[in-house]
């Protein structure tokens, strides 16, 4: 067994960072800079966060900013190196993580 932390991260679809896709920006991190194991994005159907607005995925709503949630997990070195990059990126609060175990090939 391998010690690992895994990483979730909340944002919305269409969410910026200095004018450019906050969801590419973060995979370029994390894919071509600090070359982690994976990385999944889930996108929601409906959430709503802190200020309780409803983010829904309805024909009511054409405009609506659907959650995503993107998730990955690597060494516990690799995740601590990257994640003041991350959090440069993402509003406080909206990063979790935690440590698990994984059958991880070596």
């Amino acid at each position: 067994m391998t010690s690992i932390t895994i990483v979730r991260i909340y944002i919305q679809e269409g969410d910026k960072i200095q004018g450019h896709n906050l969801l590419k920006e973060m995979f370029h991190t994390l894919h071509n800079e600090h070359k982690v194991q994976g990385v999944t994005v889930f996108r929601g159907i409906a959430g709503f966060g802190r200020k309780g607005e409803v983010h829904a995925d309805d024909l009511l709503r054409v405009t609506a900013r659907l959650p995503l949630v993107v998730e990955f997990f690597d060494t516990k070195e690799r995740v601590t190196a990257v994640l003041p990059v991350l959090e440069t990126m993402v509003p406080p609060g909206h990063m979790i993580w935690w440590s698990a175990e994984c059958n991880c090939p070596d």
